[in-house]
């Protein structure tokens, strides 16, 4: 019998909220591949303002199906669940999506080092690079070192809230396993969220992190009324 894979969404906010919103809706057309539980592990946090605020932020997720805090308006399928225990929410799942942001990570992947299912493998939908010894270093790479595991990288030119909203976007999955893109492929692709995969993790991470460079630089250039080229 082949395995069933469990997800688990390591991240909450804006964009790992959207994520869980994609998946939820996809795992429900192959039942056969997708354990039908999306996991979503959510830092604790107490809602300040709004109809639910002084009320834990994972409660009202679990209550209502909605990120109220990065991202309201959207209501999710039931088959999402937020986790505040890191260690519960990875427990038995075979696929690890980490969406954190990266200044987190390394206290994260020390935090489940040792208690991964043997199966494990993972993709970043981290934006960024790091650097040791004046060396960059992929944040697949961090994560493939740290927990002796496969990481794959998803990365595109997306804005959260219009994914969620099912606006069309585009994104790629960059690989060094090919059966591990394509399991991924499987899970992000959908008619609104079209994912090809490439056997480059790192021309996709380091698009991923440069194109927001090149954003700042237009904005400034359009700011400052210049022309196209």
């Amino acid at each position: 019998m082949s395995l069933v894979e469990r997800i688990a969404i390591i991240g909450s906010g804006n964009w790992g909220s959207a994520i869980c919103h994609l998946l939820a809706k996809n795992v429900t057309r192959m039942p056969q591949l997708f354990d039908q539980k999306i996991v979503m592990w959510m830092l604790e946090e107490t809602i300040q303002k709004g109809p639910f605020a002084q009320r834990k932020l994972s409660e009202v997720f679990n209550e209502t199906h909605e990120n109220v805090k990065y991202l309201p308006g959207i209501k999710m399928a039931s088959n999402t669940f937020a986790e505040t225990n890191l260690l519960k929410a990875v427990k038995d799942a075979t696929l690890l999506i980490f969406v954190v942001p990266h200044q987190f990570l390394p206290k994260t992947l020390d935090q489940i080092k040792g208690h991964l299912h043997p199966k494990a493998r993972a993709i970043s939908l981290i934006k960024g690079i790091e650097f040791e010894d004046n060396q960059f270093v992929l944040i697949s790479s961090i994560i493939e070192k740290a927990l002796n595991i496969s990481c794959c990288a998803l990365m595109g030119a997306n804005v959260a809230s219009q994914v969620a909203e099912g606006d069309p976007a585009e994104a790629t999955v960059g690989y060094r396993v090919k059966s591990d893109g394509e399991i991924f492929q499987k899970l992000f692709d959908c008619d609104t969220f079209h994912v090809n995969i490439v056997e480059d993790i790192a021309g996709v991470e380091l698009c991923g992190a440069l194109k927001n460079v090149v954003a700042v630089a237009a904005g400034l250039s359009d700011g400052l009324g210049y022309q196209d080229n």
